[in-house]
């Protein structure tokens, strides 16, 4: 072969490293970081490696992500995941630099240097390896290193620089998935302190209440409720879900509640209230639609009623535990200025308990509303039930732990109370 001939060999090799590389980190793009899990981005990250480039791999996180300010110890490294042969996984590394034993560390050292370090290691058995070590670094923080080990043989250059790179593409996965976790716990926060110190209702009435985040999604929803004591003993109760997830729907929340909350005071009937509600929150351009259900409760008359702005119906529990929708005509959702609710009444005795929820409760992906109000409507809890046990019992036998939305439901009853004040005059 001819130096010509060989110098175009070369090039076409070059070609076709720069090719595969090229490939690998495109497909890296795709398959490291499908989630905002840290647990999981690291899981995808040392498969993937296992995959293309080594026999076995390790991601370990600091405790807390660090700026460089100090070295960290073999403490404050977590191994969060691993792929590969569990025997190369087992590999040694010989100290390095009298008495500083944790230079044998080539994780410890990548970090410490804030560089790729590349290192030989002994396997048990006696047989030769290669460690390659990446810090995880992305914007100024270290997040944690990424260990990929080769039996028997060493890495290429252009083999490091892609270790190298996905390093850095994982380390930006975590920070942003660190991220919205912080916006997330903020949100979280925010709806808890909301939901903390519900008003008080009447003495004549008792009430639990619950809300459950969803345990499938990173999203925190705008659901809520509330309690506003009325003139003549009685009580406005409040369950709504602002449309959408995330921060701006918690404060949105909190405007609707606020908003309820003034209007509610001047003692109008529901069906006005949410009238009201609606015309105030329609001038508002920037606030999301919400869906609400009002009932008041008036244990002096034994009645409740009820008025709803696109809000799934409530249920009332009889003495002996039978369970029954509540029909209550549906009118639009809050903030789209149409009004056109009405109100409905109801007779509601001591023995009954009126449940009111959100639509996380009974909701399931590709299953008619129907059918999930109707297991609701199925349902038969033991007689003679407290409020707290029958929200415990419908929260575990619809799981709502492990509902796909939001969870807030509500179980009110009301209660002999012989110094109740006097019954008010009916409105309409």
């Amino acid at each position: 072969m001819s130096n010509r001939d060989g110098a175009e060999a070369d090039r076409d090799a070059d070609d076709a490293r720069v090719l595969a590389r090229l490939h690998t980190v495109e497909e890296a793009a795709e398959w490291i970081g499908t989630t905002l899990d840290e647990q999981t981005t690291c899981a995808e990250l040392a498969r993937f490696l296992c995959r293309h480039l080594c026999d076995a791999a390790a991601v370990e996180l600091l405790t807390e992500p660090g700026t460089g300010a100090r070295t960290p110890s073999p403490a404050a490294l977590t191994r969060v995941a691993t792929a590969g042969l569990v025997k190369v996984l087992e590999a040694q590394f010989p100290d390095e630099g009298p008495g500083r034993p944790e230079d044998a560390s080539p994780s410890l050292r990548a970090l410490d240097e804030e560089r790729l370090v590349t290192m030989a290691a002994v396997l048990p058995g006696g047989r030769s390896a290669e460690a390659v070590a990446a810090p995880l670094l992305a914007y100024g923080h270290r997040y944690g290193v990424l260990l990929a080990l080769r039996a028997g043989g060493s890495f290429a250059e252009h083999e490091t620089a892609t270790v190298h790179y996905l390093a850095r593409l994982t380390a930006t996965r975590l920070a942003h998935a660190r991220r919205y976790a912080a916006v997330q716990r903020t949100a979280m926060d925010l709806q808890r302190a909301l939901l903390a110190e519900p008003g008080r209702p009447h003495p004549n009435l008792e009430l639990a209440t619950r809300y459950l985040p969803s345990g499938t999604s990173a999203l925190v929803g705008g659901d809520w409720f509330e309690t506003v004591r009325l003139h003549y003993g009685r009580t406005l109760l409040v369950m709504g879900d602002v449309m959408g997830h995330g921060l701006d729907a918690a404060v949105d929340m909190n405007a609707y509640r606020s908003h309820l909350r003034y209007v509610a005071s001047t003692d109008l009937p529901p069906h006005r209230v949410l009238r009201q509600l609606d015309a105030a929150v329609a001038e508002e351009e920037a606030r999301r639609p919400a869906t609400c259900l009002l009932a008041r409760v008036d244990p002096a008359r034994g009645l409740a009623a009820f008025a709803s702005a696109g809000h799934l119906p409530p249920a009332v529990i009889g003495p002996e535990g039978a369970t029954a929708l509540i029909d209550v005509p549906v009118g639009p959702p809050l903030g789209t200025g149409v009004g056109g609710y009405e109100l409905v009444t109801r007779a509601v005795t001591p023995a009954e308990t009126l449940l009111m929820f959100t639509d996380g409760l009974i909701e399931r992906r590709g299953e008619d509303i129907d059918a999930s109000l109707s297991r609701l409507a199925k349902m038969r809890l033991p007689a003679g039930a407290g409020v707290e046990q029958v929200l415990d019992e419908v929260l575990l036998r619809l799981d709502g732990l492990h509902a796909e939305d939001d969870v807030a439901i509500l179980a009110a009853r009301m209660r002999h109370h012989p110094g109740a004040a006097p019954a008010g005059p009916v409105e309409s």
